[in-house]
């Protein structure tokens, strides 16, 4: 006498467990993000984030995902520079995230002179394939009016060699340099401080663009707006 089994039970059991194992892959892909590193400007403090950081928490990254180092006198903004100890909290913050991001490249945000801060650490370590996206906002790539042209530059660190003077040896070494695999700016043609005496451009270029930008935002807004009104836009860039 032939039994007949129904073995349809068990292929409805196996094609679920298959559809479990693939939803769950499917969401830890999804929750899977890269670290973020957010540098602030000359004299400035991590918490000129704030906003950037508590929509980026809204949006799913964990605290641990979020590095934001502390650089430079607080007190002493001509004192700064891109040198020296300036550099190692930047560097180590870069670093870090690339070893704690899960898909293996970091987003890097830098607000003013954070943007070249964070630039040179990228360019002098070769990191700009760690990099997904290099967002600079505000920043003086092509240097600072106030500062005056190197070598007949302000004599202070930040307009110095290292500094942001038009011309300086520090920007010259940025000149076309890769920053990520996706690069964006972010300006203002009313920034108070990139466009000193109302001059917001360098040979013709906003000072705030970047070598070989993806894309660029500019919006009617002054230097520290341009930071802290921006928060969305940061996080859309990113994610």
């Amino acid at each position: 006498m032939t039994r007949c089994t129904d073995r349809r039970p068990a292929r409805l059991l196996r094609l679920l467990l298959i559809l479990l194992a693939a939803t769950c892959a499917s969401a830890a892909q999804a929750a899977c993000r890269d670290a973020v590193v957010l540098v602030h400007g000359n004299a400035g403090t991590p918490a000129q984030f704030d906003n950037t950081y508590v929509e980026l928490r809204a949006r799913g990254w964990a605290a641990s995902e979020i590095l934001r180092p502390s650089w430079g006198s607080k007190t002493c903004a001509a004192c700064n520079d891109h040198s020296g100890s300036e550099e190692t909290p930047v560097l180590d913050a870069l670093v870090e995230a690339i070893a704690r991001s899960c898909t293996g490249k970091i987003d890097v945000i830098g607000h003013s002179m954070g943007v070249t801060l964070a630039a040179k650490q990228i360019v002098n370590y070769g990191l700009a394939n760690d990099v997904a996206t290099f967002v600079g906002i505000a920043g003086a790539y092509r240097g600072l009016w106030s500062c005056g042209t190197y070598p007949w530059n302000v004599v202070t660190s930040t307009c110095g060699a290292q500094g942001l003077s038009i011309n300086s040896p520090l920007l010259a070494s940025l000149a076309g340099r890769p920053l990520g695999m996706k690069t964006v700016s972010i300006k203002s043609w009313i920034d108070q401080i990139v466009c000193y005496g109302g001059v917001c451009t360098v040979g013709g270029v906003h000072s705030s663009t970047l070598p070989g930008e993806t894309a660029t935002y500019t919006l009617a807004t002054g230097h520290f707006g341009l930071l802290t009104d921006t928060a969305v836009l940061q996080a859309n860039l990113i994610q």
